[in-house]
């Protein structure tokens, strides 16, 4: 158990103190360019939002992710969907503490956040984060933090299916080649498969799956907290393996819904010298981008 090997070694073997960034990287979150109101705003106005959107560490700090929350913005914004965001009052979840194996930082950080959100009223909570997604709809419950929480790629497919949002006929992606990439904490963890290919195909693409896909899909080497680990012994990288099952697919867009995923797969692509033929985009992107948002 990796929580057992932290309360006896005081921090997991090649991991680091990764739970350190997570108290001092709290607040505030960059939104750049992003012009979204916040609760407390709303508040304010005595007005209130329908959906929270939990932006996440990567969405706010990730200059590759904030692009994904941008366009996910711009489609919520496009629809007149009420929404807001917590702004300079959301922290990490608390999720890559309790994955390296540090119990009291990750409740520490959940109670916080649990404690925000009730003070709103918060009642559907919106995130394109699986590691987000995950632990805010199945962990912060026991901490007393229920909410109706929703991954973007099932938020998007309601929208589709609803005919609330409109895909031009694929617009730049139409004929184009795709491969999904399921995250582990979208997919093993949640049993989300079908609405983010329900998305992708709406596009009018060739949607074409690698040889290990859904349930039996490869993990991008980050997830667990993987991500701060030292590099262990091997002869491959997982994230190198994994791009390498998605260039088989001879795609023009590795299409994935994680940050994490994200990361991994560019630095994959890069590492094989097919960045300027493939691009690696999230859901939000094809979708916003489709309808030249």
């Amino acid at each position: 158990m990796e929580e057992e090997k932290y309360d006896q070694e005081g921090s997991s073997e090649n991991l680091g103190q990764p739970e350190e960034g997570v108290v001092e990287d709290s607040g505030p979150v960059n939104y750049n360019t992003i012009n979204v109101p916040t609760l407390a705003e709303l508040k304010a106005k005595g007005k209130s939002a329908e959906i929270l959107l939990w932006v996440g560490c990567a969405g706010a700090y990730d200059d590759r992710y904030q692009k994904v929350t941008q366009d996910l913005v711009r489609i919520l914004s496009h629809l007149n969907i009420s929404y807001g965001v917590l702004g300079i009052e959301e922290s990490c979840t608390g999720d890559p503490a309790k994955r390296a194996g540090n119990e009291f930082i990750y409740q520490m950080q959940a109670m916080k956040n649990i404690e925000t959100l009730n003070s709103y009223g918060v009642k559907k909570v919106l995130t394109a984060c699986p590691h987000c997604f995950n632990i805010i709809k199945n962990e912060y419950p026991e901490l007393g933090g229920s909410y109706e929480v929703l991954h973007h790629s099932v938020f998007l497919q309601q929208l589709i299916n609803a005919g609330r949002l409109k895909i031009n006929g694929g617009g730049e992606f139409k004929g184009k080649t795709i491969t999904f990439h399921d995250s582990c904490y979208l997919g093993r963890g949640n049993d989300i498969y079908e609405a983010p290919r329900s998305v992708i195909q709406a596009l009018d693409v060739n949607l074409i799956e690698m040889k290990r896909n859904k349930s039996k899909g490869l993990c991008c080497g980050a997830g667990g907290a993987q991500m701060f680990k030292d590099a262990e012994p091997g002869n491959k990288e997982v994230n190198i393996e994994r791009s390498e099952e998605a260039l088989e697919t001879n795609p023009d867009v590795i299409a994935t819904a994680c940050p994490f995923c994200m990361t991994m797969l560019v630095d994959g692509v890069k590492h094989h010298n097919k960045e300027h033929e493939v691009k690696v985009l999230d859901l939000a992107e094809l979708v916003a981008k489709s309808n030249n948002l």
